[in-house]
């Protein structure tokens, strides 16, 4: 079994910093937000977006398939009671000349992520994966 391990340490009222390893995030735990930082939620959102971007790249020389370009648009949507993330919508764009079935088995290997598993067990999880344009 992997272990992970990351440390948040609070800096001030406006916000907080995430260490793992030798890289450090810092994080929007203002109230009021701020701009130069990811919220939690959207935090939620960019670990998912990693986990697919990984699952592309490991599935890459499996499937003999080669991209120029891969981009991920993510949608989340928080309810109130209880506070959860409910629904996350995303839209993944491949640059690659293959055809549908190959896009739809890079799509299956996606949805085998750990995060993408993880948040599949208690939230609406959709989207699809698409060639570019």
């Amino acid at each position: 079994m992997l272990e992970y391990e990351l440390r948040v340490e609070r800096l001030d009222s406006h916000g907080s910093v995430a260490s793992a390893k030798q890289a450090e995030t810092t994080l929007d735990t203002d109230m009021d937000g701020r701009d130069d930082a990811l919220s939690p939620p959207e935090l939620l959102l960019a670990s998912l977006g990693a986990c697919m971007v990984r699952g592309i790249q490991r599935a890459l020389p499996m499937l003999r398939m080669e991209i120029d370009t891969l981009s991920i648009q993510l949608r989340g949507w928080r309810q109130d009671d209880p506070p959860a993330i409910a629904r996350i919508e995303y839209r993944i764009e491949v640059g690659t000349d293959d055809d549908e079935e190959m896009l739809e088995i890079l799509h299956r290997n996606v949805q085998k992520g750990t995060i993408y598993s993880t948040l599949a067990a208690g939230t609406e999880l959709t989207g699809e994966l698409v060639a570019s344009t």
